[in-house]
């Protein structure tokens, strides 16, 4: 291959977190409101199942 080929199969690009701890932390503080507000048992259901996995990135 000479200096100005491209590659045929370059690197990809490294990944990059889309969410801080910081915003784990106030979308777990959101949920937790909307949780108390929420009558739907379904919703609380899935409410709580999101909460429960956003808490296995968040340090308490």
């Amino acid at each position: 291959m000479s200096d100005t080929e491209t590659p045929t199969n370059p690197e990809p690009a490294r990944a990059r977190a889309l969410l801080s701890t910081a915003d784990m932390k106030l979308l777990r503080r959101a949920l937790e409101s909307y949780a108390r507000a929420t009558e739907d048992r379904e919703e609380l259901a899935r409410i709580n199942a999101l909460h429960h996995r956003l808490g296995t990135y968040v340090p308490s």
